[in-house]
């Protein structure tokens, strides 16, 4: 992890954000106390559209009717 005072970083932001995204942690400090974490930003995936499934699925039209092998139990 590197700290590192915000006027020096603000002299040398490019190369701390260079740091950050090589996947070391920056944390930037005032007075000695942290302030602002670089990080980098992870890709999201993006979020299932509702009805994008339509016509993949399907169920039979016995569905709900009872299994001949569970038939024994049932009498």
């Amino acid at each position: 992890m590197h700290q590192i005072d915000i006027t020096d970083a603000s002299k040398e932001l490019a190369a701390w954000i260079e740091v950050a995204i090589s996947g070391e942690e920056v944390v930037i400090t005032r007075e000695n106390q942290p302030i602002i974490k670089l990080v980098p930003v992870l890709e999201t995936k993006p979020r299932p559209q509702f009805g994008s499934a339509k016509g993949l699925i399907w169920m039979a039209d016995d569905f709900d009717e009872p299994l001949e092998d569970f038939r024994e139990y049932m009498e």
